[in-house]
C-alpha cells in the first residue's frame, strides 16, 4: 500500500472488541493472556498487518467481507492518533516531524482502502455494496477531521512560510507545496462557520457519489436486454449468439439470448444487429438508463451539481470547475473551452459528411427513415465495408486475446523498455478470470506485481481502468502492485475471445497507464506513479495506444487465430486507412460529453437545484453547437460516471488534451528511430519514473525539448495527412 505501518497489539484488541461476533476480553486478563489474545485478533483479520506475500500483494484467499469494516474502524482509529500526535507534538513544526510523518500515517487505513475499493468496482456484492454506503458519511468525517484540523494546519504553515530558508530537496519542495494546497483547497483557511457548513456538505457529497456509483452498477444489470429468437440476433457471429445464450442461462432466462449494456451512450453490438427494431431497443436500453424508478439518477444529477458550487463558492472560486482546473495544465475553465471550441467547425462538418453517405446507405438498402442514433453503427459500418473493403468480423481473426496481450503488448514494452511479464499462478487472485504475473526489470531485478483482469461479468463496472494495491514509495521502502480492468466480452468454454482492433489498442492504453505506476521512482507516495493532474495522467496511457500500429508490433501479434498466418498486407492497409473513418461521430460524441461536463462545474451557487436535467443536456449541447440528434453524446449525465461520480468531474476533457501530449510525444519518438530502448528509456526516464515530483510541462520538457503542438493530433484524426 501508499503508506504502511505495522498495527500494534493494542489496536488489533480494539478491533475484536469492535467485532460482533467476537466476544469482549474480561478486564481481569493477565498480561501474558491479553496478548495472547490480540495475536489471535490479528491472526484472524488479514488487514491489521502487511501481507506477507512478495510487495504486500493482498493475499484474497484470507480476506472475507466480514474483515473489511473492522479493518477500516480500526484503521481510522490508527490514523486519527497518529494525526494527532503530529498535530500536538510539543516540539516546533518540521518538515520531517509534520510533513514525513503525515506520509507515513495511515498504513493499516490505506491498506484495507485499497483492496475494498478495487474490489467494489471489480468483483462487487450485495454486502460490499451495504458496507460502502455504511462506510462513505465515515470516510468524508475522517478526511475533514484531518484536513480541518486547525493545530495541524498551523504546523504546515509554519514551514511552508519558512520554505525559502529549509534547503529542501526538490521533491520534498513540491510535496511541501502540495500539503499545503491541500489543507487550504480542504477548507483550512476558512471561519468555524464556513467549515461546519462544508462539512456537512462533503458528507452529503459523499453518499449522493456512493448512491449514483451503485445505482449504476445495478442499472446495468438490470438493463440487459432479453432477446425471445434467434432470428433476431441476424447479423452477430455465431459465437456472439453462444454467448447471448449463455448470458440468458445464467440470469434464469432459459432458452432466450441476453444483449449487456456497456457503460456508454452507443452500443458496440449495433454495428452487427441488422433487426432495426432490436437495435433501438438496445440504444433505449442504454441512453435512458437511470431516468426513472427506484434507481432514478436524475435528482442526485443535480444534487451533486449543486453541492459542488457550494462548496466552491465557499472555498472563494466562482465555480466547480474553477476550482478543479487551478492545478491541472489546463489552469482555467475558459482554457478548456477555448480548447473544445476551435475542435467544432471542422468536427460538426465532418460529422454531417458522415451522416450524408450514411443516410444514402439507408436509402440504397430501401430505407425511408431519417437515420437515428440506432442506426448509425450499423450503417457506418457498411459505409466502412464498402469505402474500404473491411469487414470487421475478419479482423477480428487476427486479434486474438492472448496474443495480442503477450505477443502485443508485453513485446512493445520488452522492446521499448526492456521488462518483461512472467506468470505467476500461485499468487492468489480475487477472481478466476484474473492472472497475476511478475514484472522483471532490463538487469533482472523484480520490479513490480502486475494483475490483469480483462473480461466482462457480473459485479464489474462497465469501462477500463488502473489502479494499485500497493503504490511505489522509496520513504516506504514498497514496490507497486497493479491491476489493469477491462470489460471484454469472453468467448464460451473452449474457444477464443476474438477482439476487436478498438479493444486492441485499450490493451495497450491501459497499461500505459499500469507501467506508469510500475516504473513510478519517487520518495514520497503522494507523489507516486500516477498521481498526477487529470489532464496530464491520460498522458502515458494514450502515448502506448499508437504503439499496436507500429509495423514491427502487428507482425508479432497480428495473426489468424487458427492458422498462425500473419495478417495479409492488404487487410493491414485497409485497417490503418480505415482509421480515420467516422473520425467526427467519435471525436463530436465525445467533445459533446466534455461540454456537458463543463457546463454541469460551471453553475455558480447562487444558481437554482437543475431539476429538468434533459432540458439542461439540451441547452448545454446547443449552447456549444453540438447537438446533432443522431450523435448523442458520448454520456448522458446520469450514467456519467467520469463527471457526475465526481472522479472526472470539470475534467472529462482531459482525455483530448491528453491525446495532444500523446500525439506529440508518439512523433516525436518516430523522429527518433521509433521502437528503440534508447527511446524507451528516455521517455521512462523523464515522464513515467517521476510521478508528481515536479510540474507536469517541466516533464513534458525535459523529455521533449519543447512545449507540445497540435499538428501530430490532426494526423492522428486523420483531419491532415502531413505536418507542413
Amino acid at each position: 500500500m501508499r503508506k504502511t505501518l505495522i498495527a500494534t497489539a493494542i489496536g488489533a484488541a480494539l478491533a475484536l472488541s469492535a467485532c460482533s461476533e467476537q466476544p469482549s476480553a474480561p478486564q481481569d486478563l493477565s498480561a501474558d493472556t491479553a496478548v495472547e489474545a490480540m495475536a489471535d485478533a490479528a491472526a484472524e483479520n488479514p488487514f491489521f498487518q502487511p501481507s506477507v506475500l512478495q510487495y504486500e500483494a493482498p493475499d484474497f484467499r484470507l480476506i472475507d467481507d466480514e474483515h473489511f469494516m473492522p479493518a477500516f474502524e480500526e484503521g481510522m482509529k490508527q490514523h486519527m492518533a497518529e494525526i494527532e500526535a503530529i498535530a500536538n507534538n510539543p516540539e516546533p513544526a518540521t518538515f520531517e516531524n509534520t510533513i514525513v510523518a503525515m506520509e507515513k500515517s495511515g498504513a493499516l487505513l490505506t491498506r484495507v482502502s485499497r483492496v475494498f475499493f478495487n474490489l467494489t468496482g471489480t468483483d462487487s456484492n450485495e454486502k460490499r455494496r451495504e458496507i460502502q454506503r455504511e462506510l462513505s458519511p465515515q470516510l468524508s468525517a475522517h478526511s475533514d477531521n484531518i484536513n480541518l484540523n486547525p493545530a495541524l494546519f498551523a504546523r504546515v504553515e509554519a514551514i511552508y512560510n519558512q520554505r525559502e530558508s529549509l534547503d529542501l530537496d526538490a521533491e520534498s519542495a513540491r510535496l511541501l507545496d502540495i500539503y499545503y494546497d491541500r489543507f487550504v483547497r480542504s477548507g483550512a483557511t476558512l471561519t468555524e462557520e464556513q467549515q461546519v457548513k462544508i462539512r456537512a456538505l462533503n458528507e452529503e457529497h459523499s453518499n449522493l457519489t456512493t448512491q449514483f456509483s451503485q445505482n449504476q452498477l445495478a442499472i446495468t444489470q438490470d438493463i440487459a436486454v432479453v432477446v425471445d429468437t434467434v432470428e433476431e440476433l441476424d447479423g452477430l457471429s455465431d459465437s456472439q449468439i453462444r454467448a447471448a445464450a449463455n448470458a440468458a442461462n445464467a440470469a434464469g432466462h432459459e432458452g432466450k439470448y441476453l444483449l449487456s449494456i456497456t457503460n456508454t451512450t452507443r452500443q458496440p453490438i449495433l454495428t452487427d444487429l441488422k433487426n432495426r427494431e432490436l437495435r433501438q431497443r438496445v440504444w433505449e436500453a442504454s441512453a435512458y438508463r437511470g431516468t426513472s424508478g427506484e434507481l432514478d439518477n436524475l435528482p442526485i444529477v443535480s444534487r451533486l451539481a449543486q453541492i459542488r458550487a457550494e462548496r466552491a463558492n465557499l472555498l472563494g472560486y466562482a465555480n466547480w470547475a474553477e476550482y478543479q482546473l487551478e492545478n491541472t495544465m489546463a489552469e482555467t475553465p475558459q482554457n478548456v473551452l477555448d480548447m473544445l471550441n476551435s475542435m467544432v467547425p471542422a468536427v460538426v462538418a465532418n460529422t454531417k459528411q458522415e451522416q450524408v453517405d450514411i443516410q444514402e446507405m439507408i436509402r440504397r438498402h430501401g430505407g425511408d427513415y431519417e437515420v437515428q442514433p440506432w442506426d448509425w453503427e450499423y450503417y457506418a459500418e457498411l459505409v466502412r465495408q464498402e469505402k474500404y473493403d473491411l469487414d470487421e468480423n475478419e479482423v477480428k481473426q487476427y486479434f486474438e486475446f492472448n496474443r495480442v496481450l503477450h505477443d502485443g503488448v508485453f513485446y512493445t514494452m520488452e522492446r521499448l523498455y526492456g521488462i518483461r511479464f512472467e506468470p505467476r499462478p500461485d499468487l492468489p487472485v480475487y477472481h478466476e478470470d484474473v492472472e497475476a504475473y511478475e514484472v522483471f526489470d532490463h538487469d533482472g531485478t523484480s520490479l513490480a506485481i502486475f494483475y490483469a483482469d480483462y473480461f466482462a461479468r457480473e459485479g464489474k463496472r462497465g469501462g477500463a481502468w488502473m489502479s494499485s494495491f500497493v503504490g511505489q514509495s522509496h520513504l516506504l521502502e514498497k514496490k507497486p502492485v497493479v491491476v489493469n480492468v477491462m470489460n471484454i466480452p469472453k468467448a464460451p468454454d473452449g474457444e477464443p475471445t476474438l477482439i476487436s482492433y478498438d479493444h486492441t489498442t485499450t490493451i495497450f492504453h491501459e497499461l500505459g497507464h499500469g507501467i506508469h505506476g510500475m516504473f513510478s521512482n519517487v520518495k514520497y507516495p503522494s507523489l507516486a506513479g500516477t498521481a498526477v493532474s487529470r489532464d496530464f495522467v491520460e498522458f502515458p496511457s494514450t502515448f502506448e495506444e499508437d504503439w499496436a500500429a507500429h509495423p514491427e508490433v502487428l507482425a508479432n501479434y497480428a495473426k489468424h487465430h487458427e492458422t498462425g498466418e500473419p495478417i495479409p498486407d492488404e487487410l493491414l492497409e485497409k485497417i490503418m486507412q480505415s482509421r480515420s473513418f467516422n473520425q467526427g461521430f467519435d471525436t463530436l460524441e465525445y467533445i459533446a460529453a466534455s461540454f456537458l461536463d463543463m457546463e454541469w462545474h460551471m453553475l455558480t451557487a447562487d444558481q437554482p437545484l437543475q431539476e429538468d436535467v434533459e432540458a439542461f443536456e439540451a441547452a448545454a449541447l446547443a449552447k456549444y453547437g453540438v447537438d446533432m440528434p443522431a450523435v448523442p453524446p458520448r454520456y448522458k449525465s446520469t450514467y456519467f460516471n467520469h463527471s457526475i461520480g465526481g472522479g472526472y468531474s470539470a475534467g472529462y476533457y482531459a482525455y483530448m488534451w491528453s491525446e495532444i501530449l500523446a500525439a506529440d510525444a508518439f512523433a516525436y519518438v518516430q523522429s527518433q528511430g521509433g521502437l528503440t530502448r534508447e527511446n524507451g528509456d528516455h521517455y521512462r526516464k523523464n515522464i513515467l519514473e517521476v510521478g508528481n515530483s515536479r510540474p507536469p510541462m517541466e516533464s513534458y520538457i525535459k523529455f521533449r525539448g519543447q512545449e507540445p503542438t497540435t499538428e501530430a493530433l490532426l494526423i492522428r484524426r486523420g483531419l491532415k495527412t502531413q505536418i507542413d
